[in-house]
């Protein structure tokens, strides 16, 4: 049964990610010091005790749809309720409407432990966090003032519905159509894979719906943001006539059961009645205020599932004995955990996924760094920074849970394929996260051709990974083994493919593309590699589990940081053979 690691947390939080630092610049100047682990603490006891238990009935029912109606698993409807009643769904929720106006940095540190509990409980809130911070951002007074508080209580849920049959990832393609009509619009039109589309946890859902007018410009340049409730609200804020958007079906899937995924028709009849958010025709830049959000979440959502794989393999290989060591009586034999192998893949799924964990909370001070500073060029600083690590958290931490994951099924064997243990499920759950919020080769993607040409928050990123390096080197820790010498090699490869593949976008974006994805791995296990030696450094001079920390960062350096030539060779000299091998595809 998962535990929710707290003290970890706080730690990787506050020395590593930066918010005690943060802290200390007084950019939460009405945050108590001891608000953090209390908050923490809270989440962690929830996540443990309330959400976590339900994790497995929801794999095995699922949510059931019947009618156009969807019947959340058993026990999950009042842990929503006790969830939202508490408060979780607004922790970083502007204070105007009703939120505590809290860190989004705190609140990723919870969104880590509702995933760790059950991710298909955590989804649907934190499409509705997204939502929040878009229709805050973009949306009318009118509209923020009907919908936000109760979004941000959590008594309304939302969606992000972007997909359709013909379009998948190329939202440009998109056909669902919006007419004006008497002030606001009637949308019609098809949408699939669409999260919590349709439930019973709440009386209302409101979408955010990308739709086209009749006269937009073709491509991306076209599409608009619309808001479009279950339920259109009456003058009291009530839910009232039912809007002319349903859900036509919900998809079987892989894993994350709980979750109901759903196909979407809106204007069966007269078409569904939607809002702008924005401007017309603007509707992309709304709705990458709530994808920016949500692809940092779905990053930490890949902590979170293998946080709980993590600890279950641990568990179970104290627990399983089988075989002798060496030197052991007959009669005796040895837990699983004694055999080197086994310690490999439990320190490869420990040190994967504390390093994504402070990829993904670095990530989050950044984006409060971008909204909180007080200097113009200084948020505009943190938001390039901010710009750089989203597609590095997104990508990089759910490959990590894939691969955590698998190892955790090969730490039970056989008993990991059968699904009684659990083990099966994480590893289901788990695959989803590198697909939506857009595909990881999109991430990297985005990485190569639209974020490295921020030159300056590239330079100050890899500046930052020399300095951790320097200083493992200035502290002649022999615990630290071959780290420095390990990562600082990891970072010539990064900063050598960086310069070839900038040089390359202009000139042969093939070739820049070919290698986008190792890229991108590169850039996650150099930035990792260095933030978990900062943290065993820092965990040395407060003397708070330096040898566990000096042991998770030495073997990152030295087992995973080596890859990092390999990568760079890939990078540079992968791309004809990888282009000129139709052949073999045909």
């Amino acid at each position: 049964m998962y535990r929710a690691p707290v003290a970890d947390i706080a730690f990787t939080l506050k020395n590593s990610a930066g918010f005690a630092a943060a802290q200390a610049e007084g950019i939460y100047p009405d945050l108590a010091d001891d608000l953090l682990e209390a908050v923490l603490e809270e989440a962690g006891k929830f996540a443990s005790d309330v959400i976590a238990p339900l994790n497995r009935v929801g794999d095995q029912q699922g949510a059931l749809f019947k009618d156009g109606n969807v019947t959340m698993p058993p026990g999950w409807k009042d842990a929503y309720t006790q969830w939202a009643a508490a408060g979780w769904n607004g922790l970083a929720g502007p204070t105007q409407w009703g939120g505590q106006g809290l860190p989004w940095a705190i609140n990723a540190a919870c969104v880590e432990m509702w995933n760790s509990a059950s991710a298909a409980f955590a989804v649907g809130p934190t499409l509705t966090m997204a939502g929040i911070d878009a229709l805050a951002a973009h949306g009318s007074d009118d509209l923020k003032k009907i919908y936000l508080a109760k979004l941000i209580s959590g008594e309304w849920t939302g969606t992000m519905q972007l997909t359709e049959p013909q379009a998948g990832s190329d939202v440009g393609l998109l056909r669902t159509r919006a007419e004006r009509h008497n002030g606001a619009y009637k949308l019609t039109g098809q949408k699939i894979f669409i999260t919590y589309g349709e439930h019973d946890l709440t009386d209302n859902i409101i979408h955010f719906v990308l739709a086209r007018l009749p006269d937009a410009p073709s491509g991306t340049r076209g599409i608009s943001l619309f808001l479009v409730p279950k339920f259109l609200p009456n003058a009291d804020g009530s839910p009232g006539k039912r809007n002319d958007v349903r859900a036509h079906s919900v998809e079987h899937k892989l894993g994350i059961h709980g979750s109901p995924t759903c196909t979407m028709i809106l204007g069966d009849n007269e078409g569904a009645v939607g809002y702008l958010i924005g401007e017309e025709n603007a509707g992309m830049a709304c709705m990458f205020t709530m994808m920016n959000r949500a692809r940092l979440a779905i990053g930490v959502q890949g902590v979170g599932i293998a946080e709980t794989a993590t600890q279950q393999a641990l568990a179970y290989a104290r627990e399983r004995k089988q075989g002798r060591t060496p030197g052991m009586k007959p009669t005796e034999s040895a837990p699983l955990i004694a055999y080197p192998d086994v310690k490999r893949m439990l320190l490869t799924m420990r040190a994967l996924t504390q390093a994504a964990r402070t990829i993904c909370y670095t990530t989050a001070l950044a984006l409060d760094r971008s909204e909180r500073l007080s200097d113009p060029a200084a948020r505009r600083a943190a938001h390039d920074r901010l710009s750089l690590l989203t597609p590095v958290a997104k990508a990089f931490s759910t490959d990590i849970a894939n691969e955590v994951t698998s190892l955790g099924v090969q730490v039970h064997g056989g008993m990991g394929f059968i699904e009684e243990t659990g083990a099966a499920q994480l590893f289901r759950d788990a695959r989803i996260a590198a697909i939506y919020e857009g595909t990881n080769g999109i991430q990297a993607i985005d990485l190569v051709t639209r974020k490295l040409p921020f030159s300056d928050a590239v330079t100050a990123h890899f500046n930052e990974l020399r300095g951790i390096v320097d200083a493992v080197s200035a502290s002649n820790d022999p615990a630290f083994g071959w780290t420095a010498v390990r990562l600082s090699e990891a970072i010539d490869s990064l900063n050598r493919a960086t310069q070839w593949l900038v040089a390359q976008t202009g000139t042969d974006p093939d070739a820049a593309l070919a290698g986008a994805s190792p890229y991108l791995r590169l850039f996650g296990i150099t930035t990792g590699g260095c933030y978990l030696a900062q943290q065993a450094l820092t965990a040395v001079r407060l003397g708070q589990g330096a040898p566990a920390r000096l042991a998770v960062a030495r073997f990152f350096a030295e087992n995973f940081a080596v890859q990092a030539h390999a990568l760079e060779r890939t990078i540079v000299e992968g791309a004809p053979g990888l282009i000129g091998a139709d052949a073999a595809l045909a």
